[in-house]
């Protein structure tokens, strides 16, 4: 019998219901948003020029062949909106789609280290989840705050090298 738990956190948006397979894009290396994948329409009371809703399922179990566990990364096309539509934006919006793949992998790297047993995994592997959740949440605040959402350009640079920096040294984690 396998025991499973799944856990699943969006970023920026709750989902009511679990979203369908076409309204999700996995985060890949070779496919870069692009505006026609934000279909939502734009919220009237965001002063924001575009949201992007992007989360990390989480998915363990034990079986006949040990522990096992799926994780992964999405963008959501329903739930995404852009107002302002130009190049600039849309890398800012990239970003926050990139910090969410950077923490997957996080938990990926988190789960690795662990050694997960059938009596106390749930807490245990409940509170790595947390903890990496957790982070993953402050380094999406810290971006926008920093960048005020992209209007102070040195500093979205910045982030947007940041960003590419902590993907490649997290490389090895990317196949999760």
């Amino acid at each position: 019998m396998m025991i499973r738990l799944l856990v699943l956190l969006l970023i920026f948006s709750s989902y009511t219901t679990v979203p369908a397979k076409d309204e999700l894009i996995p985060w890949e290396s070779t496919r870069r948003l692009t505006w026609a994948d934000f279909k939502a329409s734009p919220d009237n009371n965001s002063e924001n020029a575009a949201l992007t809703s992007s989360g990390i399922t989480f998915g363990w179990g034990f079986g006949e062949k040990g522990f096992s566990y799926e994780i992964t990364c999405t963008f959501n096309k329903q739930k995404s909106w852009g107002r302002i539509k130009n190049a600039y934006i849309l890398a800012h919006e990239q970003g926050h789609f990139d910090i969410t793949e950077i923490f997957a992998r996080k938990l990926k790297k988190a789960i690795a280290e662990h050694k997960p047993d059938t009596k106390n995994s749930g807490k245990e592997l409940g509170a790595v989840y947390s903890r990496v959740m957790t982070e993953l949440s402050q380094m999406q605040a810290d971006y926008d705050q920093e960048t005020d959402h992209s209007r102070v350009k040195a500093k979205q640079e910045e982030w947007l090298v940041k960003i590419s920096k902590e993907l490649a040294s997290l490389e090895a984690y990317s196949r999760y």
